[in-house]
């Protein structure tokens, strides 16, 4: 057993996707496509999902009932997720990565103690960010092979428990993530795993996404550039940033209350505008709202451009339009700069929803050369950089994973400490509201914290 402050590791296994002998698993590729080349080398997602339990909940019944459960409807689930179970490999004579399950492969599961306040870990107020990263675990990268899922439950005896994931950016998008922890976590509550919803059966053909321009390889040759000096088929993913000890973490809402009355605001305060024109959506007003008060308490140079990027969802915008429940990567990531004077200033959430809310009414069809020009601006973005970018999506409804014992009652994406970028969830109450994860030094989220509750005060 090792041990890390209050946390304990109690074991490391391997979970394979269940075999049934009467029909038997075979190996599986599956070529990564363009949208998957695009993030070749960003680092691991993170995300951590937090359950109080109200039933008993000390080790004994813990390690008797609640984890073997979880194993057993684990490999139960993977059998309609076998990529996760595989690895992304380059072999020397392969034209680029692909992903390869052969039988026995398996996902990697931490079970672990921690001794900390559930309630504190799990709660909305500033903490130490890094007391999170216990929670989640390392993703196997190395130049030859690359896990695609990593998983951890971390038992709080008495409290309540957390999984928390690591996944490789590079194989499946936020959408797809949410898609395999709900349909685990149906599998779990329902005992059913013969066959899933339709939504939470992934569709595997990646052949419907078309590349007839070449942008997979275009993409890979760019980051090959990026790494000048290694081989570029190597599979290692860009250093996790470091995380600050002065970092803290925090979760803040937006009510449904508190959207309408944004809204309304920004829409008086441009009188010179029809109000027809504005694109004042749900997403716009908490993203406007949320730059505002980090530019505010960044107190960031005048003279210093603000960089705002999303990625949003294109299955729906390629053409033709593929399934909804299509499972890999299949996001366009777009972004706008923002002048530090405006959006800090006295109508900064203003100044911020229109131009955030033009470049949002104005996404249709996928331009993959703008997809190209994205990633160029990337590699070539300078060290110190200002900007946010926006992870998670209150779309996901990643409060309705439940494995039997109620919704979460808090889901995180941990990876946003070291990236800069916010996360974004519907209300875990399910009031339509947002939540908004974000961690900044402890003085700058004082500063946040305190324009975030002003701002709605009138």
């Amino acid at each position: 057993m090792a041990s890390n402050d209050s946390l304990k590791i109690v074991e490391v296994s391997k979970v394979a996707p269940f075999n049934d002998s009467s029909e038997p698993l075979s190996e599986l590729r599956l070529p990564i496509t363009l949208f998957d080349a695009f993030w070749f080398r960003f680092p691991p997602v993170e995300r951590v999902f937090y359950y109080r339990l109200t039933e008993p909940s000390d080790p004994i019944s813990c390690n008797s009932v609640i984890l073997p459960k979880l194993k057993h409807t684990l490999s139960l689930t993977l059998r309609h997720f076998l990529p996760l179970a595989g690895n992304l490999t380059w072999p020397s004579r392969a034209p680029q990565p692909f992903i390869l399950y052969t039988p026995n492969d398996g996902v990697s599961l931490t079970v672990a103690e921690s001794d900390a306040d559930f309630d504190r870990v799990s709660g909305d107020k500033p903490r130490g960010a890094i007391e999170s990263h216990t929670l989640v675990p390392e993703l196997a990268i190395s130049e030859k092979t690359a896990s695609l899922l990593a998983l951890q439950v971390t038992l709080f005896p008495h409290q309540g428990l957390s999984i928390g994931l690591s996944t490789h950016h590079s194989i499946l998008d936020g959408k797809s993530t949410t898609m395999f922890i709900k349909a685990w976590a149906y599998v779990c509550k329902t005992g059913k795993s013969d066959s899933l919803p339709p939504e939470l059966t992934p569709f595997m053909d990646r052949a419907v996404i078309e590349d007839q321009e070449g942008f997979c390889r275009l993409f890979l040759d760019k980051w090959a550039q990026r790494i000048q000096g290694q081989n570029p088929e190597n599979l290692k993913v860009l250093p996790q940033l470091s995380c600050p000890k002065n970092l803290v973490r925090s979760t803040f809402e937006l009510t449904r209350e508190d959207i309408k009355k944004l809204r309304e605001y920004v829409s008086s305060t441009r009188q010179n505008s029809e109000p027809r024109s504005l694109h004042l959506s749900t997403f716009v007003l908490t993203c406007a709202y949320t730059m505002s008060c980090i530019a505010k308490s960044k107190k960031i140079e005048s003279n210093t451009r603000f960089w705002f990027g999303f990625t949003a969802d294109v299955r729906e915008r390629l053409d033709p339009p593929i399934p909804a429940n299509y499972f890999g990567n299949c996001v366009a990531t777009y972004g706008v700069a923002l002048e530090v004077e405006d959006i800090a200033g006295a109508e900064g959430v203003v100044y911020a929803a229109e131009k955030i809310g033009e470049l949002v009414k104005g996404l249709g069809r996928v331009d993959l050369r703008e997809t190209n020009a994205t990633l160029e601006k990337f590699i070539d973005l300078e060290p110190g950089a200002v900007g946010v970018t926006v992870a998670g999506s209150p779309r996901f409804d990643v409060y309705e994973s439940d494995f039997g014992w109620g919704r979460p009652k808090r889901v995180e994406v941990t990876s946003v400490d070291r990236t800069g970028a916010i996360s974004l969830a519907e209300s875990s109450d399910g009031s339509g509201g947002v939540e908004i994860g974000l961690a900044l030094s402890d003085d700058k989220m004082e500063v946040f914290a305190e324009c975030f509750a002003d701002g709605l005060k009138s």
